[in-house]
C-alpha cells in the first residue's frame, strides 16, 4: 500500500510539473521603440582624398622616404651575404641513379642526342651514379623539364639539390686548406 501511494505521489508530482511553461518578460513589441546612440564610441578615419592630398603637397617630388634608404641597405646586406655563400639550395631533375657506370654513361649520351637544349650533369657520389638535367630555383620551373623528360625517361624525378655558387670566390683561403 504505501508503494502505491508512494507511485501516485510521485505520478501527481511529474503531471504537476509538466504544466505548460510560461516565458517570462514582456514580448518583441516591448522593443520596437528602442534606439541606443553608439556614434560617440565608433572609430571614425579621415577621408582617403584629404590624406593622400595632404601627403602630395607636404613632400617634394624628388625626396625619397626613410623606408627606401633602409630597404636599400637591407638589400645590398641580403645580397652580399648570399654572394658570400659557397652554395645555394635548388632543385634539380634526376634522371638515373644507380651503380652501372656503363647505364649511366648510356643515360647521359641519350639525353644529349634527345635533348641537346638541356645541360646534363653526371656525378659520381660513391658506390652510384648521378645523371641530372638543369639547376632550378624552385620546384616550378623543374616542372617543365620533368614533362619533357617523364615520357623518354619514365624513372626521372625531380630533387631538392644544393649547387656550386658560379664565381664564387672564398674570402677566407685557409678555411679550404690553401696556405
Amino acid at each position: 500500500m504505501k508503494s502505491t501511494l508512494l507511485g501516485i505521489l510521485v505520478l501527481v508530482l511529474l503531471i504537476s510539473s509538466c504544466a505548460p511553461l510560461r516565458k517570462s518578460g514582456s514580448g518583441p513589441d516591448s522593443f520596437a521603440n528602442y534606439r541606443e546612440d553608439l556614434s560617440e564610441t565608433l572609430i571614425t578615419f579621415p577621408d582617403l582624398r584629404e590624406q593622400t592630398s595632404s601627403q602630395v603637397t607636404s613632400t617634394s617630388g624628388d625626396s625619397q622616404l626613410a623606408v627606401d634608404a633602409d630597404l636599400r641597405v637591407a638589400l645590398d646586406k641580403f645580397r652580399d651575404g648570399n654572394r658570400s655563400e659557397r652554395t645555394w639550395s635548388g632543385f634539380t631533375v634526376l634522371v638515373y641513379s644507380g651503380v652501372d657506370r656503363d647505364l649511366a654513361f648510356k643515360t647521359r649520351n641519350e639525353l644529349y642526342t634527345a635533348f641537346p637544349e638541356m645541360k646534363v650533369d653526371m656525378q659520381y657520389q660513391q658506390p652510384r651514379y648521378l645523371v641530372k638535367v638543369g639547376k632550378f630555383i624552385n620546384r616550378i620551373e623543374a616542372q617543365s623539364y620533368y614533362h619533357q623528360l617523364r615520357s623518354q625517361f619514365p624513372a626521372s624525378r625531380i630533387i631538392q639539390d644544393r649547387f656550386q655558387r658560379e664565381g664564387y670566390v672564398n674570402p677566407d683561403p685557409i678555411q679550404d686548406g690553401e696556405r
